[in-house]
């Protein structure tokens, strides 16, 4: 039987690529057969089936892989690889410190006060160290800032109302006054003289300061080359005490010759000399409380 020159029809098979759909152009010339829908039906149906098939095959086989996986994971690091096992580089228990250790204390401790200068010179039980006019007042003369006094003459008296004047001898007496010291110092045509009673107590000082007043006067030392000053002429008279010591300076012109407000080079001379004696009674003080830190 002979088929033309295409030979035998093909055979379609769904699932060959090289297989043709058995129909031909029929619809238009009407000679043709008609395409088998039902056959067309049965294998679209079957393509889908196994598309399912091979879609679970796939993922079961996926789950498997990865369970292989972790099992492996597992196994490697129970192995005996310590280079895998973090682990086993953390010290033993034991080893490790505890969140409850007992934490070190200390006792407190603080460092003691320093010594008050003004307690060595407030008292003659601790005020012991050598007292006269050249070691209060050293040297032979003093320089306050710019300015440069030449020492004169110095007394020291244990009979303190004989070396002062007006009112002052019976604040002195009453008090209990055991010692006067005094010095002169000159600048130019003025001179100064700083008289320092002692007393035993910083109290008995400061009474006698409190009941000094303006007719209570220390008297001027003259000699060595300082003329007499302030012996009947107005001068000018400060009065202050620090410790168991009160201080009074007596500041005029050696001319003899009045002293007014206008004259302030002599106020500010008396200032300087009150100044530096409180300075000297400190540094007293000071020495002293240094000495018994160190002992």
């Amino acid at each position: 039987m002979s088929y033309g020159q295409g030979g035998p029809p093909s055979q379609w098979d769904p699932w060959k690529p090289q297989s043709q759909q058995p129909w031909s152009s029929g619809g238009r010339s009407g000679s043709g057969q008609s395409p088998d829908w039902a056959a067309l039906a049965d294998a679209s149906e079957t393509r889908h089936k196994r598309r399912r098939l091979l879609l679970i095959g796939g993922g079961a086989i996926a789950t498997i892989a990865i369970g292989t996986a972790v099992a492996v994971a597992v196994v490697s690091a129970n192995g005996s690889n310590q280079a895998s096992d973090p682990s086993s580089q953390l010290p033993a228990t034991a080893g490790l410190p505890s969140a409850t250790g007992t934490v070190p204390s200390f006792a407190p401790t603080s460092a003691p006060p320093p010594l008050d200068p003004k307690d060595f010179v407030s008292s003659a039980q601790k005020d012991r160290a050598p007292l006269g006019p050249d070691v209060l007042f050293p040297g032979t003369q003093l320089t306050m800032g710019d300015t440069v006094y030449k020492k004169g003459p110095t007394a020291d008296t244990r009979n303190c109302a004989s070396a002062a004047k007006g009112t002052l001898p019976k604040a002195l007496t009453d008090n209990g006054c055991s010692r006067l010291l005094r010095v002169t110092y000159t600048k130019d045509d003025i001179a100064v003289t700083v008289g320092v009673a002692v007393f035993d107590t910083e109290a008995q000082a400061t009474k006698a300061k409190q009941q000094a007043d303006k007719k209570s006067i220390v008297k001027s030392l003259a000699g060595g080359g300082v003329k007499e000053f302030c012996d009947g002429a107005v001068c000018r008279s400060t009065t202050n005490s620090y410790g168991r010591y009160a201080y009074f300076t007596l500041s005029g012109f050696t001319a003899a010759k009045n002293v007014t407000e206008k004259d302030q080079a002599v106020f500010s001379t008396g200032n300087d000399l009150a100044e530096f004696t409180f300075r000297q009674i400190r540094r007293r003080g000071e020495a002293q409380a240094s000495a018994a830190a160190n002992e």
